[in-house]
């Protein structure tokens, strides 16, 4: 089967069959499609778009190219349930949330990535964490699973290695925002990881992927229809974010308020909103909970008696960190040397923010990747960020810098404040959780 015959297929319009996307997929993984037939194949998919039957057999080939999952033979006593979130700026709900539903009986083994364009990776973020292991071999992974409950962990090589050489190719040719292509990304790498439930946090508004709410919507009724084909039943969060997530923007930050919540120093209210909601979702999705109730409950109890910190903490050491991390974070942590203040020109309400200029601020500051092969300084961002409709005094901070020099750091100053509009008067922001799809 010729690759510029299944191509000129679909950049006509027609519906593809299984065989004929079971032979892109295979060409992807054995080098019979070369990249630029991958880019011309993802363009026509752009464009043209897929049926439905062509997205599940997308995402089943995809999801069949490495390694397949299976969690029989460890006798679990409780459900395998998931969560994925698309990016945001400040969201480190999967640092707080694995931990939480592992302290109430669901297993999550949690393939995470890195963060992309304004958006921060839940990977670079536990990499803040000295000695922290991102990669484990599949026993470790394994046995950290069943003796923790969770482990929030990167793609391995042997899942869903189709996926892993489509997305760099979409990457680069201005083909992501494709709802298909999308689906079949997120799915084959959850779907491979032996999941009997999962739970997605679809964001919309300036600082998502999905920047508006129809395309959030369709990305998410895709993904239930999909996700429901193949067993897992699945339920979609679309949550807002026209501002960041909780106090802080920037990986060992992040890491830092994650601990503060969960060893409940502080909890943003917003970030406690979607932590709650998903976290008792997934209880209800894994048959631990029969209400929303009861499910918060639950939730709440392990955050009051500290058994959602212990679980953080086993996680951390079991995959290579301190054993002590949770008492000595402030120590653990990298700090960048410069924190500066970044002070409101004016007297008045936040209004707005915009979002994904936070997010590029930070990437400016070393804290995301302009390049896949550059860095990470895990100790640059925001922290004490202000949101939406707090009132703020002339000169008042509308967060801190933490920056390696003063260059940088005033850099930042001038991107922040740019980024804030003041009012007079006070707006209502967006509830977090717009609303819940099943």
């Amino acid at each position: 089967m010729l690759p510029q015959e299944i191509i000129r297929k679909k950049r006509d319009g027609q519906a593809l069959s299984e065989k004929e996307i079971s032979a892109i997929v295979s060409g992807m993984t054995d080098g019979t499609f070369s990249e630029s037939q991958l880019a011309a194949f993802a363009m026509a998919v752009y464009f043209q778009g897929m049926s439905m039957d062509e997205c599940i057999a997308l995402t089943g080939n995809m999801m069949k190219s490495g390694q397949m999952l299976t969690w029989d033979d460890l006798k679990l006593d409780g459900p395998v349930v998931d969560k994925h979130s698309t990016g945001g700026v400040g969201d480190k709900v999967s640092l707080i949330l694995a931990p939480i539903v592992a302290a109430c009986g669901v297993y999550n083994p949690m393939v995470s990535g890195r963060g992309l364009g304004h958006t921060g990776g839940t990977l670079d973020k536990l990499e803040s964490i000295p000695g922290y292991n991102t990669h484990p071999d599949n026993s470790l992974f394994r046995r950290t699973v069943k003796e923790v409950g969770c482990a929030v962990i990167g793609q391995t090589e042997d899942l869903a290695p189709a996926d892993k050489l489509f997305y760099s190719v979409r990457d680069v040719t201005a083909t992501i925002e494709s709802v298909p292509l999308i689906t079949a990304s997120i799915l084959s790498k959850k779907l491979a990881a032996g999941l009997d439930g999962l739970v997605m946090d679809v964001k919309t508004g300036n600082g998502a992927f999905a920047n508006n709410l129809g395309f959030a919507n369709e990305i998410a009724k895709s993904i239930i229809h999909v996700s429901n084909n193949f067993g897992v039943r699945t339920s979609v969060f679309i949550t807002d974010m026209n501002q960041p997530l909780g106090r802080t923007v920037g990986n060992a930050l992040e890491v830092r308020e994650a601990v503060n919540y969960l060893t409940g120093v502080d909890r943003d209210p917003r970030l406690h909103d979607v932590v709650i909601s998903i976290a008792s979702e997934m209880l209800a999705i894994g048959g631990l909970a029969e209400t929303k109730k009861e499910g918060i409950e639950k939730v709440n109890e392990v955050l009051d008696n500290g058994k959602a910190a212990e679980s953080f903490g086993k996680m951390v050491l079991t995959l290579g960190g301190p054993a002590n991390f949770l008492e000595e974070v402030k120590s653990y942590l990298p700090e960048a040397p410069v924190i500066k203040p970044i002070p409101s020109e004016h007297t008045g309400f936040v209004s707005g923010i915009n979002t994904r200029n936070v997010g590029l601020a930070v990437v400016e500051l070393g804290g995301g990747r302009k390049n896949v092969t550059d860095g990470i300084d895990h100790s640059v961002g925001l922290s004490q960020v202000v949101g939406i409709s707090e009132k703020v005094e002339a000169a008042q901070p509308l967060a801190l810098v933490h920056a390696q020099n003063e260059d940088q750091a005033n850099q930042t100053i001038e991107t922040i404040r740019n980024s804030y509009s003041i009012s007079d008067s006070n707006v209502e922001p967006n509830p977090i959780i717009l609303y819940l799809l099943n």
